[in-house]
């Protein structure tokens, strides 16, 4: 029987103890702060993060050196027959087409899935592999199956301020001032590969509103009969995350929502004080 062993990165969600658990292996994110390179749940934690965005420190993102994914590739590769590896959408990040790349030379030993995929989305592809392996499915229908779901999933993401869209320069310092003295809330969506803008809501009640409004279509038609994972993302305190789940699960009654936090990776660009709210399809394993 073919043992496959599954690979992801940080911006799944899925800590280091959490992966040893799951008996998986994440690659952590490289963050540089400052000028110092720190990694995602090794030598940064969420909470150091946010103390460092909130210092106004420089931070950028990296991909994972090649160096690393190849010895983590080589190390299991003796163990395993085949790695099913699933990294952050190829449009957010380049860290998907380097993997890619590296994989030629593995001879179909190594599937790199680009699934367009990031946080609460990217974390249930890596679950929905480890159902598909568990039932007995081949590699090849493992990577079959997660690329034919892979635009089944949607994020809506509500930012609390503007200050970090602007630092990033996706929007203008007039379109901050004029934002913030509206109170505008800018919603945003991921629907496959890119962050891209959705609408702008006066206040946070209304940014909610049309959060709610907007997965209920995309459950009605997009996934209509389907059954769903529904899942919260955020970069906010707890009480706040608290009542975002029960708003959530009062409009859609019936449905386990997992919570977790946003991707650092993301976080970077929208800040502190962002509520997510994440759908994707439920994959037939058998």
């Amino acid at each position: 029987m073919e043992k496959i062993a599954i690979v992801t990165d940080s911006n799944s969600g899925i800590t280091q103890k959490e992966a040893k658990e799951l008996g998986i292996w994440v690659l952590p994110m490289p963050f540089s702060i400052n000028g110092t390179v720190y990694f995602e749940d090794i030598n940064l934690s969420q909470e150091e993060f946010y103390q460092h965005l909130g210092a106004d420190a420089e931070i950028s993102t990296s991909q994972p050196a090649v160096g690393d994914v190849l010895a983590l590739w080589d190390e299991l590769l003796k163990t395993f027959d085949t790695l099913i590896h699933i990294p952050m959408s190829s449009g957010l990040s380049s860290s998907c087409e380097t993997a890619m790349m590296l994989a030629r030379k593995y001879e179909g030993k190594v599937r790199v899935i680009d699934n367009q995929r990031i946080s609460v989305t990217q974390k249930q592809a890596v679950f929905d592999a480890l159902d598909l392996i568990a039932s007995g499915n081949t590699a090849d229908e493992v990577e079959k199956t997660l690329m034919e779901s892979k635009l089944d999933a949607s994020i809506y993401i509500m930012v609390d301020t503007l200050k970090y869209l602007l630092k990033g320069g996706r929007i203008t310092p007039a379109a901050a001032a004029i934002g913030t003295v509206l109170k505008i809330k800018p919603v945003l969506q991921i629907q496959g590969d890119k962050l891209d803008a959705f609408a702008k809501a006066r206040g946070t009640k209304n940014g909610k509103r049309m959060m709610l409004e907007a997965m209920a279509k995309d459950i009605e038609n997009r996934f209509s009969d389907d059954e769903i994972n529904l899942a919260i993302a955020h970069t906010c305190s707890d009480d706040v995350v608290n009542e975002w789940k029960k708003e959530v699960e009062e409009r859609f009654p019936g449905y386990p929502i997992v919570c977790d936090r946003l991707s650092l990776s993301v976080s970077c660009h929208i800040g502190p004080g962002a509520l997510a709210l994440a759908c994707t399809k439920k994959i037939k394993t058998a």
